[in-house]
């Protein structure tokens, strides 16, 4: 819900204020953000980053 986008808004926020110009970052400076942020333990989550829960669930979805 929204309350759970203004708290990834935050988090993006850390990496790029408010007004910059996405034209000037490169693809690899978003990247390192993206992984950052994948990789961050989620209160709401029991600890789990968002990586770890997406490949729980691909496990299950896609068993070897």
């Amino acid at each position: 819900g929204k309350r759970i986008n203004e708290n990834i808004n935050g988090l993006i926020r850390q990496y790029f204020p408010k007004g910059t110009d996405f034209n000037e970052v490169s693809d690899q400076e978003i990247n390192f953000v993206v992984n950052r942020l994948n990789n961050r333990p989620r209160k709401t989550r029991g600890g789990k980053t968002p990586n770890e829960l997406f490949k729980g669930i691909r496990t299950c979805l896609l068993p070897d």
